[in-house]
């Protein structure tokens, strides 16, 4: 008898949803990563749970309703890591046409389930604090509803659901080998020691390593459907003072974002250029860093300049193209490929996906795979991620309510951890009556107590997984900070 009903091999968002569906409908489920959760592509996005312009196509109308309906189901889900986000889209005629946008925006408003996220509506620039840091060419915009989503945690919250309702969730864990037949054999490495186990079914949720994986694990032929595409991203100093983002029209008709990001910066991105190699060694280049600053500079009127960076990052994502050798199809960001052979066991392939549209992924791989499991209902659209069980708008009454049981916690402190961890707060702060209750502070608002929690409930092994993906506090702490939570990481925790 196989060790676990199923197996995915992929700690990015796609991985952490179905194991969480999987593991909510009574499966025995095992997920494996080669590295820290959310390492690639899954907390290297725009954070914004859409991103793209409205478009025309049936393709693009289609995604839209399914983004849309998405986004509602996130917010109630996990109101402390998606929020709604209003974009300002300034009008230059140059680079898209007004008519055609206001069409796409008003088709934007009116498709998909739509309760919680306002309507377009056109702006005054030259009175609307929005066109304060814009150049004074741009006269009017429209704003319309999207969300953005600290996408790393949410890929946390996920497989801590998941471990929760009884998954084993394996990080720094490689799978070297899978062999097929009746059921699948895994054999595990994770820091030189090797561990065999059985799987009914094996989920390939690997991203943009999910074709290597194929060849070098499975030892199949890959069927070169995914197209592998590095967006870059810059973190500059805040370029101005009001909560909205921007999507700005570039001259070579694409679009770049400039959204704000943990209050004191704005995040600049993305370019979108086909890559080849290791995705985990994707950085930016400085042709791409100049086109970013290039672009938010045809807008902004203070002059941006790559020495101004705090911080860069890129991510390597999996786009599908329904042929080998063909391009992506507008619309489609992903497909479910099951591989099924008479007396083997079936193997699920996820090819592309966005962050918006994990958890409807997760549906559709456990709806593939429901004649090889006992019959169960889809149940994640209804239920809270970890820490989101408050209402959708009630944000600022937490964070109201934790500074009032912990006054010792400055307003800024109890924000981030308000929003890192919704009502689960308490788990870190437990019966703390002053600051020095939470052990060392490392930096920043940073203390052993949350460090601990990081390590013991979310799988934290070093600086880089506390400093950049559970947080990014890494923006404030010094090399010197970093390398003493390295150390008492190293320690266990002290």
């Amino acid at each position: 008898m196989a060790d676990f009903d199923l197996a995915i091999i992929g700690g990015g968002i796609n991985g952490a949803g179905i194991a969480r569906d999987a593991a909510g409908r009574g499966l025995k489920v095992l997920l494996v990563e080669q590295n820290d959760l959310a390492s690639g592509a899954s907390s290297a996005s725009s954070k914004l749970m859409d991103g793209a312009l409205p478009g025309l196509a049936f393709g693009a109308l289609r995604r839209m309703r399914a983004l849309i309906t998405e986004r509602e189901v996130l917010l109630r889900a996990a109101p402390h890591l998606v929020r709604p986000l209003r974009l300002v889209l300034p009008l230059n005629a140059a680079r898209r046409s007004s008519l055609l946008t206001r069409l796409g925006l008003a088709i934007h408003d009116r498709i998909g389930r739509r309760e919680i996220l306002p309507r377009m509506r056109m702006l005054d620039l030259l009175s609307d604090e929005a066109g304060l840091p814009l150049r004074i060419a741009f006269h009017q915009a429209y704003e319309y509803a999207d969300c953005i989503g600290d996408d790393a945690r949410l890929t946390i919250a996920n497989a801590v659901d998941a471990a929760e309702r009884g998954a084993v969730v394996r990080t720094r864990t490689r799978c070297v080998r899978a062999e097929r037949g009746e059921e699948w054999r895994l054999v595990l490495n994770a820091r030189g020691q090797r561990e065999v186990v059985g799987a009914r079914v094996l989920i390939n949720a690997a991203g943009a390593w999910a074709e290597s994986l194929v060849e070098t694990v499975l030892r199949g032929k890959p069927r070169g459907l995914l197209r592998p595409v590095k967006g870059s991203h810059i973190v500059v100093p805040r370029l101005y003072d009001h909560d909205r983002a921007y999507i700005l029209p570039t001259r070579d008709r694409r679009a770049v974002f400039a959204v704000p990001f943990e209050r004191d910066f704005t995040l600049i991105g993305t370019t979108a250029t086909a890559f080849s190699g290791d995705p985990g060694a994707a950085l930016p280049t400085l042709e791409e860093v100049d086109y970013l600053c290039e672009a938010a500079n045809d807008y902004f009127r203070a002059p941006l300049l790559a020495a101004d960076m705090a911080w860069s990052f890129a991510g390597v994502c999996a786009r599908y193209a329904a042929r080998p050798g063909r391009p992506p199809e507008p619309g489609r960001d992903y497909a479910l490929v099951l591989d099924k052979r008479h007396g083997e066991a079936p193997l699920l392939t996820v090819y592309g996906g966005t962050l918006a549209m994990y958890r409807r992924i997760a549906e559709e791989a456990l709806a593939d795979l429901a004649h090889f499991f006992p019959r169960s209902r889809p149940w994640t659209a209804q239920v809270s991620l970890p820490g989101g069980d408050f209402a959708h708008d009630g944000m600022p009454a937490l964070i109201e309510a934790t500074q009032q049981r912990w006054p010792f916690l400055t307003a800024e402190h109890a924000r981030r951890l308000t929003r890192a961890y919704g009502t689960r707060v308490e788990q870190i702060l437990q019966r703390a009556a002053r600051l020095d209750d939470l052990g060392l502070r490392f930096g920043a608002d940073l203390t052993a107590a949350e460090v601990r929690y990081l390590m013991s409930k979310e799988w934290a092994q070093t600086a880089d997984d506390v400093l950049w993906r559970r947080s990014k506090l890494g923006l404030r702490i010094t090399e010197a900070q970093r390398a003493v939570l390295d150390r008492f990481m190293a320690q266990g925790s002290g």
